[in-house]
């Protein structure tokens, strides 16, 4: 069937600045792929790109066998951006229940997907109560509902409790055990050892595609902080700079 997601030579330039710059990499099916990386090294664009909402400068994206963007596409990826993809005034339920609409899926799949992000005790809340963590889940309600085949999450566990972390890393899991393939960006190192994979940008470049186990066993550690500064500052002095 191919990966999930196949990249190549991608250039991203935005403001008279390059921000992806030549990246190639794959995401297999069925898995979960970590997108690791500090805070503006690329990794939301690297998504917008995959999502095909990002103009790029060149190079190719292909999602589930067609051009990133692709009319085909719209009801196979789900897409969970940082800030909150929900209505305020309506609630919960009703955000999620419209979505599911969208995709075809009636009310059990939309209160399914609300108790599988641990938000079945504020279904009846309107969106603009919540809490910014709340919201998060609520926005991840709606982009699981549709059962995609390919998810799509920034950030997913910003804001949230060690517990729900937990919870949510649980469910990232079961979906992929399920056959859905998840790219899941982070910026917190401690989630790395979570993922079946890592793809590690630091700025603008892939410095890391391999397993946590390899890319541990590659550097010489146990630990993947140390082992993604290593990494780093191997980088830094094969270009001749200075790792920050």
């Amino acid at each position: 069937m191919g990966d999930a997601i196949a990249v190549r030579d991608l250039v991203v330039d935005r403001g008279g600045r390059r921000v992806l710059d030549g990246i190639s990499c794959t995401v297999a099916r069925g898995a979960v792929t970590g997108l690791l990386g500090p805070s503006g090294s690329g990794k939301t664009t690297f998504m917008r790109a995959v999502v095909g909402v990002q103009v790029v400068t060149s190079g190719t994206i292909t999602v589930l066998g067609q051009p990133a963007g692709a009319a085909a596409l719209r009801h196979q990826v789900g897409y969970l951006t940082q800030a909150p993809s929900v209505y305020a005034d309506l609630t919960v339920r009703e955000n999620a229940r419209y979505f599911a609409a969208l995709h075809g899926r009636g009310r059990a799949e939309a209160d399914r997907a609300i108790s599988d992000v641990g938000l079945a005790g504020a279904a009846g809340q309107l969106v603009a109560t919540l809490s910014g963590g709340q919201r998060s889940r609520a926005s991840l309600a709606c982009a699981l509902v549709g059962d995609p085949e390919l998810v799509i999450l920034d950030e997913p566990t910003v804001g949230q409790d060690p517990v729900l972390r937990a919870d949510l890393w649980a469910r990232f899991h079961a979906l992929a055990a399920a056959g859905t393939t998840l790219l899941v960006s982070s910026h917190v190192m401690d989630e790395a050892a979570r993922c079946d994979r890592l793809l590690l940008i630091r700025e603008g470049r892939l410095i890391a595609d391999d397993s946590p186990a390899a890319i541990r066993a590659a550097a010489g550690v146990d630990d993947l902080d140390e082992a993604f500064l290593r990494l780093i500052r191997a980088g830094a002095a094969r270009t001749g700079g200075a790792a920050s």
